[in-house]
């Protein structure tokens, strides 16, 4: 009997590896369209074969582009990983605003519609949710205890507008710089949930002495006349036990007023979709990254809009990114980030690439460049119509790029910060995540993940490397489900509790 011969994926006529589909042992035959390679090696799923000879030094190309050089001799039917495979920099041609084109946006008669709640300001909530922020970590135990106590004594039950209260806690918020790019990101980032379409109410709570005085942090602030909002410390209400049955107390008052209001249809165009990846494996660039982008290029079409962020797991390929630039002011202020990333890394005696995981390397991935290029498919093909800085407010309309770390809880942090009122999580290897007050749709990029971890996953995108459906019927039904659960339905970290623990404002600076 002849044995079967294996399909590999070959995504580009300039590829010279292509990717493993199953676990392949030595001597094995596979296949690169028509090209028939026999493996010099046992080869992992999901991780490159040659399938033509590379000379020592020469580029290793994937996506078409160049993921890195070889580092030795490298023959057709080699495994090509960590052991033969070297990153190290070269030059990129900057061709600004090539690509950039006018996005048609449908007609709002035309566009598809959701079930949101209306704010006072004119954004659009996808929950509505009551937060107990802490300026401090000295705050964060006192919150966390008021939310939970609130959560399980059964009175929310009482008022079905409203989605639940979140704690969010962080580890900082003392012990550095008053002034400076460290506070400024911090209370950016807390200004940014503050006035949040997902929050109906909020406790603002302080110990009293902190760093980040809630006097400074909600100056200037523009917030909704709608929002019910209280500021306090646990010095001054004389200790935790009566700070936790203030804040009880309080929430308990506002949630009448929050539950209040209902949900109401509203065109796709007020979305603003937050994408991430974390866990990420050599499926990730294949299957779901670009379907999540197809969903993107919809949303875009709708008038809405869409963010990625992971400045490092974009790195590499700023060169095809400034080619969709709106304008060259645009594509400056993305290498502008690129440039402060380089020097931020150089100061910790850090490379770009020390970004990929040992998860992400176990799933096939070898350098930041082969990383990078899968994970910018969740971009989708539209203009970059603006770059933002970390937790900064998303002011324009269609595909936006956010700096943001690539350390998964840090960068949707500041993605929800800057007004993302829903997350698309892709993940390979298996993330376990989410992010209330937002809820979070989680998108595993082969079958094998999903059948695993059902219970985590809301959509399997493996279908694509499986050859059961296209990247464009995907991208639709990616589309459809974020309709979907901003209407109300629940993902299945937010059924799980996820949230209380991902608010990660980004720490930069010194710890004093």
């Amino acid at each position: 009997m002849t044995a079967a011969i294996a399909p590999l994926i070959h995504l580009h006529t300039e590829d010279n590896v292509a990717i493993t589909t199953q676990d392949m042992q030595v001597a094995s035959t596979a296949s690169a369209g028509d090209q028939l390679v026999t493996l010099a090696a046992a080869i992992p799923r999901s991780h490159k074969v040659a399938v033509r000879d590379i000379a020592e030094g020469a580029p290793v190309r994937r996506y078409g582009q160049i993921i890195g050089f070889a580092r030795s001799d490298i023959s057709t039917g080699d495994h090509v990983h960590l052991h033969n495979l070297d990153y190290k920099e070269f030059d990129r041609a900057y061709e600004f605003c090539v690509d950039a084109k006018d996005e048609p946006v449908l007609p709002l008669s035309e566009r598809a519609t959701f079930q949101g709640y209306v704010r006072s300001d004119g954004k659009v909530g996808t929950r509505n949710y009551i937060g107990v922020l802490s300026t401090v970590n000295c705050s964060a135990t006192a919150a966390s205890q008021i939310v939970q106590r609130l959560r399980y004594s059964g009175v929310l039950d009482q008022y079905e507008n409203v989605d639940g209260v979140v704690a969010l806690t962080h580890g900082t918020g003392c012990g550095m710089a008053q002034e400076g790019e460290g506070m400024d990101i911090l209370r950016r980032t807390m200004r940014g949930y503050l006035t949040h379409p997902n929050f109906g109410g909020f406790l603002v709570l302080g110990l009293g002495c902190e760093d980040n005085q809630i006097s400074q942090l909600t100056q200037d602030v523009q917030l909704r006349p709608d929002l019910p909002i209280v500021y306090s410390t646990i010095q001054e209400l004389g200790g935790t036990s009566k700070t936790i049955a203030a804040g009880i107390g309080w929430l308990t008052g506002m949630l009448g007023q929050v539950n209040q209001t209902k949900r109401t249809t509203v065109p796709a165009s007020e979305l603003v979709l937050g994408t991430n990846c974390g866990g990420s494996d050599a499926y990730s660039g294949i299957t779901a990254n670009p379907a999540l982008g197809n969903a993107v290029d919809r949303l875009v079409h709708q008038g809405g809009t869409g963010i990625v962020g992971e400045t490092p797991e974009i790195y590499g390929t700023e060169h095809m990114l400034v080619r969709r630039a709106a304008t060259e002011a645009v594509a400056h202020k993305l290498l502008a980030r690129i440039d402060w990333w380089r020097d931020y890394t150089a100061k910790n005696s850090g490379s770009m690439d020390n970004n990929p995981s040992p998860g992400n390397k176990e799933g096939g991935l070898t350098t930041i460049l082969e990383k990078s290029l899968g994970a910018v498919a969740k971009g989708g093909t539209t203009t970059l119509a603006d770059v933002v800085e970390y937790a900064e407010p998303v002011t324009s309309k269609g595909f936006v790029f956010m700096d943001t770390p690539g350390h998964d809880p840090v960068s949707v942090t500041g993605i929800v910060a800057g007004g993302a009122n829903l997350v698309c999580f892709t993940t390979g290897r298996g993330s376990a995540f989410g992010c209330a007050p937002v809820p979070s749709i989680k998108l595993a990029t082969n079958t094998e993940l999903y059948d695993r971890m059902t219970e985590d996953m809301d959509i399997n995108c493996g279908g694509v490397a499986d050859g059961t459906t296209s990247i464009e019927d995907l991208g639709e039904e990616i589309f459809r489900t974020i309709l979907d659960v901003a209407s109300g339905t629940h993902t299945k970290s937010e059924d799980f509790g996820y949230g209380d623990k991902e608010f990660v404002p980004w720490m930069v600076g010194t710890v004093m």
